[in-house]
């Protein structure tokens, strides 16, 4: 219903000019404020300019505003149509420029856009307190409520107004007056905060990359990685540390040095300094806790994991317990083995975090024969997307993929695709945008430019976004195996969203738990390694031959290797998550450090060798975007991803009839049915743990 509030992390170079909103003397009209006469209304990025979002945004808040103020006095009789959906129209433009803002504010932000951030943050938060927290309106969605059994609803429908209703409850519909400030300011400081961690985050990572004035202490790179981190502006090899704590290229770094330079200016980032992020962890930490009492609830986890399929702190806690053990005990192996590597390498000391991935590597080597770099010629960007993540949703679903050159996009490296769906008919815009920017945040992520909807109607435009490596000029766009996995899983979100089937924008397509958003995606990585898959992508860059299949074996033999590391850092990092949001109101933080470090004590987690994927003062997740008391959903949904892939391989494998059942009952779904009962229903029982633990070679 209202606009999406929870940014993503920001850049601070200029992408475009700021200018004024007038030609050649007469006032020129925002772009963002009329619908956009390009094909399935995508936004004409060729007119919008940054200075167009906040005059734009803050106008179409104005309307909901008037609209909701409509709907809260109407003296008749609530009913479905005057009261939840005139509710549901009233935030159709708010969220369509919103959307456009997050991508721009996510992928391809400049000054303006920062700016505009700042301001925004705020407004959005008090804009939604005063429809959530409106006394007059939350009586008429109860009161329909109330009788929406009695009112002769489709299930769609009835399902709108129960969402509605519980989004209004845990919103704090029900306090007092003075609850209700209590809660408004609340709201609008955390608002603040984040935003405030997401640009402090962005700044230190910029400015905490190692510099190198020449080759020698980065022996190990490639040529084409030493080309990639030379900067023309600092005239030095700059070392911008990724999102998560360890970093690629500590994999190929020979000298000891070097790598730990690297990764401690990873760990360290945010520590101290003009850069600093502990005092607004403890601030955001606090602030839910407050919240979530306020609101009736014994912390902020129980608070938020109301609306999810796993519903209780308990529920998840156990699960990422359930897992302990097992990683923890075979990473513990792996140490062992990196360290005999160590000594067998003429090394004299005690493996510590930045030797683990370089030394890794070599194990991996000797016990599979495996060098990384061996496979990344046969992995070419636009092939392995077209002949591999496109071929796999043709063959499962029928759809077909049309390139478009005549779309405006942000930035010109983003590439636009129409979908073509098994009636002819098209289904959607998709946009691909790759390569890492200094104006975008790190990560991956998938979202809609348009959102499906056959109240509107749209069909849906999508985009994809990824931060691999852009190649030198005239050079290709080659890949590891783990960004080959990336794209098969970006795309299985947007798969998500193109399949959608719903009348009401709210509950359309991935607007769906935490816990329940990364299953489809995850499930989606499964087809890159499946024999016909992965025979039809990848293919030598140069001679266009298939990779070996004793390669290939290597890959697959690969896969389950280093495994307990992988998951104890994301076991930590879950954890601390669940701590942070399960404390209760008052807490007294004194230190961040001390208490992620006994959190991780309690969990049995705490390893010398294998820090969190994500330490506190940069966990963007959970302090910046939207994944607090969630992380847990990334090992939930691989549960249900791999159990799922192995109902496939019990009835036929890659094949329309199983697609075509999967989107039926699972893709087109949205926010439409209790996710435990939908997956229950296409799986035929409860989803298994097995499979993911023998995935991860863990049995």
């Amino acid at each position: 219903m209202l606009a999406v509030t929870a940014f993503g992390l920001n850049a601070c170079r200029n992408a475009r000019k700021p200018s004024d909103n007038s030609q050649g003397g007469q006032m020129r009209k925002n772009p963002l404020l009329a619908v956009s006469s390009l094909p399935f209304h995508a936004p004409d990025f060729s007119k919008i300019k940054s200075t167009d979002f906040e005059p734009a945004l803050k106008q179409a808040m104005k309307k909901q505003s008037d609209k909701i103020l409509e709907i809260a006095t109407n003296p008749e009789k609530p009913d479905f149509e005057n009261t939840i959906l005139a509710l549901e129209k009233s935030g159709v433009e708010l969220n369509g420029i919103g959307h456009i803002f997050h991508a721009l504010t996510g992928a391809f932000t400049d000054d303006t856009l920062i700016a505009a951030q700042k301001v925004m943050a705020p407004l959005f938060s008090a804009h939604r307190d005063e429809v959530y927290l409106n006394d007059s309106l939350f009586k008429r969605v109860k009161a329909v409520y109330d009788e929406r059994q009695h009112l002769n609803l489709d299930a769609e429908s009835e399902k709108l107004v129960e969402n509605d209703y519980t989004d209004f409850v845990i919103a704090g519909a029900g306090l007092d007056a003075d609850a209700k400030g209590e809660l408004k300011a609340i709201n609008s400081k955390l608002a603040s905060l984040s935003n405030e961690f997401n640009q402090t985050l962005l700044k230190d990572n910029n400015q905490s990359a190692p510099h190198f004035k020449d080759k020698k202490p980065l022996k190990g790179l490639s040529e084409a990685q030493l080309r990639a981190a030379w900067s023309d502006e600092a005239k030095d090899y700059v070392l911008a540390p990724q999102n998560t704590t360890q970093q690629p290229l500590l994999t190929y770094l020979e000298n000891r040095n070097t790598r730990n330079t690297l990764f401690e200016a990873s760990r360290n980032r945010t520590e101290g300094g003009p850069n600093d992020t502990h005092l607004i962890v403890k601030q955001i930490a606090s602030l839910r806790a407050q919240k979530a009492a306020l609101l009736g609830f014994p912390n902020y986890a129980a608070w938020r994991l109301k609306k999810t399929m796993a519903q209780k702190p308990k529920t998840v806690i156990d699960f990422l317990d359930s897992l302990v053990p097992a990683a923890t005990e075979k990473a513990q192996r792996e140490a062992r083995s990196i360290q005999q590597r160590i000594r067998q390498t003429g090394g004299d000391f005690q493996l510590a975090p930045w030797d683990w991935n370089f030394y890794a590597e070599q194990v991996r080597r000797e016990k599979y024969d495996f060098d990384e770099r061996t496979v990344k010629p046969y992995f070419e960007l636009k092939t392995v997307l077209e002949k591999g993540v496109f071929y796999t949703a043709e063959k499962l679903y029928g759809i077909r993929f049309k390139r478009r050159n005549d779309i405006p996009t942000y930035q010109r490296d983003v590439m636009v695709y129409e979908l073509i769906d098994t009636t002819g008919q098209p289904l959607g815009l998709f946009y691909g945008d790759y390569f890492k920017r200094d104006n975008k945040r790190g990560g991956a992520w998938m979202s809609n430019l348009v959102t499906q909807s056959k109240m509107v109607p749209n069909k849906p435009v999508i985009y994809n976004v990824c931060n691999f490596q852009k190649p030198a000029k005239g050079e290709p766009a080659l890949l590891s195996y783990g960004d080959v996995t990336t794209l098969f899983h970006e795309f299985g979100h947007a798969l998500h969203g193109f399949f959608a089937d719903q009348k009401y924008p709210s509950l359309s397509g991935t607007s769906v738990a935490r816990d329940f958003v990364e299953f489809p995606s995850q499930f989606n990585e499964s087809w890159a390694l499946y024999p016909e898959v992965l025979a039809h992508y990848a293919l030598h860059y140069k001679t266009g031959r298939p990779m070996p299949k004793a390669l290939i074996e290597k890959i697959k033999q690969a896969a389950t290797f280093n495994q307990g590391y992988a998951l104890t850092e994301l076991l930590e990092a879950a954890s601390l998550d669940m701590q942070w949001h399960i404390i209760p109101a008052g807490t007294d933080i004194k230190s961040v450090d001390t208490f992620e470090e006994q959190a991780l004590r309690r969990k049995h987690l705490y390893l010398k060798n294998v820090p969190p994927r994500y330490r506190s003062t940069y966990f963007a997740h959970i302090f910046g975007i939207g994944y607090a008391a969630g992380y847990y959903s990334y090992l939930w949904t691989e549960m249900l991803a791999h159990d799922a892939f192995q109902w496939f391989r019990e009835y036929g494998g890659l094949t329309r009839s199983n697609g075509d059942r999967f989107r039926k009952m699972i893709l087109s779904k949205g926010n439409t049915e209790d996710y435990q009962k939908m997956y229950e229903n296409w799986r035929g029982r409860k989803p298994s743990i097995e499979p993911m633990l023998k995935s991860r070679g863990l049995e």
